[in-house]
């Protein structure tokens, strides 16, 4: 009778050990995707494009990108002639200061 007794709780064990797994809800393996707004997907675009610039290097070239410009950084400005020849004069006398600064840079700007 206690082999009776062994088995019938055995099989009870069994029964409701089933009846447990099979309620429990299975675990989708695979986590939900989030989809993205249109700004967080250009914020992450322009993220990704400019991935190799820091500070405020990168701020503002993320920020032209998000305001749609078409280059991520703005583009150089060309200097007109007179602009290039302060700039080279500037360039040349970058060490000196004062009334020295400005009559070499006068002097030289009267040169070029």
């Amino acid at each position: 009778m206690s082999m009776s007794l062994r088995l019938l709780a055995i099989s009870a064990a069994f029964a409701f050990a089933g009846a447990t797994f099979a309620a429990t809800p299975q675990a989708n393996t695979a986590a939900p995707t989030k989809t993205l707004t249109s700004s967080q997907q250009r914020m992450a675009d322009c993220g990704h494009q400019n991935a190799g610039k820091k500070g405020d290097d990168y701020k503002n070239a993320v920020s032209a990108c998000m305001k749609g410009d078409t280059a991520s950084a703005a583009p150089t400005k060309k200097l007109t002639p007179s602009q290039q020849r302060m700039a080279d004069c500037n360039h040349q006398n970058a060490g000196k200061k004062g009334d020295d600064y400005k009559n070499a840079v006068s002097a030289c700007m009267k040169t070029h």
